[in-house]
């Protein structure tokens, strides 16, 4: 199984995704204290499961449903990582220092501080 965490106030306003085949593990309210003036003070993270066969579409959609600026959701299967963010997918084997670097630079190019790049390696 792919494990992965969603920022819900990183969709944009009225996204509807339907038919998913995830599995919820965990909702949490926090108060990250590292917000950009773009996001929200307090966010809503599901944690959730998906085949390793479904991973990849699901980054696709989730891609087309984030919001921007600043927001990504991080996807990753035993071998591979997924990093999400608006209108693009990046992957990665896990790992992997230079795929990582690149997902990392991507981030911050478009809006994310270096303490919320923090996906699992």
């Amino acid at each position: 199984m792919a494990a992965g965490v969603l920022i819900a106030e990183s969709l944009r306003v009225g996204t509807v995704l339907d038919d998913l085949s995830l599995i919820v593990q965990k909702i949490q309210r926090s108060a990250p204290g590292n917000v950009t003036a773009d996001q929200p003070p307090v966010w809503t993270l599901v944690f959730f499961d998906v085949a390793d066969t479904e991973a990849e579409a699901l980054a696709t959609r989730l891609s087309d449903a984030l919001d921007t600026p600043g927001w990504y959701v991080d996807l990753h299967t035993t071998q591979d990582s997924f990093i999400v963010f608006p209108g693009r997918v990046i992957r990665y084997r896990r790992g992997d220092p230079q795929g990582r670097a690149e997902a990392q630079e991507y981030g911050r190019a478009h809006g994310i501080p270096d303490s919320q790049l923090d996906w699992p390696i």
